[in-house]
């Protein structure tokens, strides 16, 4: 595409900003694989920009990241807020209460991702699914994980409305490879994750049908706290996806 203005680099450096990405429903992927994984989805991709044709400093005028990649595209955002998601019959779906941190979210879009997670729901403050740090740690599952922000604590409710289960971690919980799980094949089942520091928020946690517990090795050890949020959610998603494995057999 040749040279690249001052005014279009100030615009590209300004959806480094929450604000900025609202204002204009844009925000900005890094990397061959990224830019690649962007043209082949639904996502509306803008502009790509390639460090052969504007120029190495060009590009690390526009990058967000320490080391430029070859490649940055501009890309429409996806309308992912939902007042009154519908619940379907079964699924498994993730909860999100108010992540905070970006690796966190873009882990998690990862592991749901990875295990075939029906979709996502978050809290609307959870960190902006579009923060380039978010973009970035997702590797590509962005453009592929359904993911709305809603209201947590009413959707909980629908969920078991509809005959489904709400399921949460707790350090008071039972012991998840103890329990019998719904695992999503025979009704709508959401699985939440809390804050990175508060857990599961008292709204939500008045909505849950059952509390978890992750134990450590040994049961009686008196190691870490907690685990870290997106270790916690991968443990636990991997235990509903084994168990539905399992019976399927």
């Amino acid at each position: 595409m040749g040279a690249i203005s001052s005014n279009q680099i100030k615009f590209i450096r300004s959806l480094a900003d929450k604000k900025f990405r609202d204002e204009y429903g844009l925000f900005t992927v890094e990397g061959e694989k990224m830019v690649s994984e962007a043209l082949a989805s639904p996502f509306t991709v803008e502009q790509v920009y390639r460090r052969d044709e504007i120029g190495v400093e060009a590009m690390s005028r526009i990058s967000q990241l320490s080391s430029p990649s070859p490649v940055l595209a501009v890309v429409r955002k996806a309308d992912n807020d939902c007042v009154h998601p519908g619940i379907p019959s079964k699924g498994l779906f993730l909860g999100l209460d108010s992540i905070r941190d970006p690796g966190n979210l873009g882990t998690i879009l990862r592991i749901a991702d990875w295990y075939g997670m029906d979709g996502v729901f978050a809290t609307r403050d959870t960190v902006d699914l579009y923060n380039p740090k978010v973009v970035q740690a997702t590797m590509g599952a962005i453009f592929r994980v359904k993911y709305c922000t809603t209201d947590l604590p009413a959707l909980c409710g629908s969920f078991a409305a509809a005959g489904g289960k709400v399921y949460g971690t707790f350090l008071d919980g039972r012991n998840i490879y103890e329990r019998e799980l719904a695992c999503g094949d025979g009704c709508p089942v959401l699985v939440l994750t809390g804050n990175e520091s508060r857990g599961i928020s008292p709204e939500v946690d008045a909505q849950v049908s059952d509390r978890l517990y992750l134990p450590p090795y040994p049961p009686d050890s008196p190691g870490s706290e907690s685990l870290n949020a997106a270790v916690a959610t991968a443990l636990t998603v991997a235990e509903f996806r084994r168990r539905l494995s399992y019976s399927t057999k």
